[in-house]
């Protein structure tokens, strides 16, 4: 009897190779800003913050969009702590970490199009905050988003 194999592309050994070329291409050219966007992440990968240890600091930009991203840990917010940007579009958020009310340096924050069922209200306690976008939730009574100076 003869076994036929047919090759099927590991989506997920696929996806580890597109975060791992993305962190290293930012790493190796220096740059301000991370994009992992569409690569198929359920969470942020603990093996970025390793690689990334010696220059998280200089992270101003992080795309995690059109994932699947269920939650963001606070080891994510104290690890970026330089984040002015953070674009999450796009998954399946449902809240997010205390944490993020830290973030001293934070412009804008996109969170449309995730699972939002209420206003994450530690982002009022980001002071740099000017920008949130929280379209393509199922958020009700969304009237704190006026707190937030424009």
């Amino acid at each position: 009897m003869e076994t036929i194999i047919t090759p099927e592309p590991n989506r997920m050994a696929e996806a580890v190779a597109k975060v791992a070329r993305r962190v290293n291409a930012t790493m190796e050219e220096g740059r301000d800003s991370l994009d992992l966007s569409d690569c198929g992440l359920v969470s942020f990968p603990d093996g970025v913050f390793r690689m990334m240890r010696s220059c998280t600091h200089t992270i101003h930009t992080i795309s995690l969009a059109n994932n699947h991203i269920k939650a963001l840990s606070s080891k994510f917010f104290l690890t970026f702590t330089q984040l002015r940007e953070l674009d999450l579009q796009g998954n399946v958020l449902t809240k997010l970490p205390e944490a993020v009310g830290g973030m001293e340096h934070l412009v804008n924050i996109n969170l449309s199009k995730n699972k939002l069922t209420v206003f994450p209200e530690r982002l009022v306690e980001a002071r740099s905050l000017e920008h949130i976008s929280v379209e393509g939730n199922s958020i009700t009574g969304a009237n704190h988003i006026n707190h937030v100076q424009s």
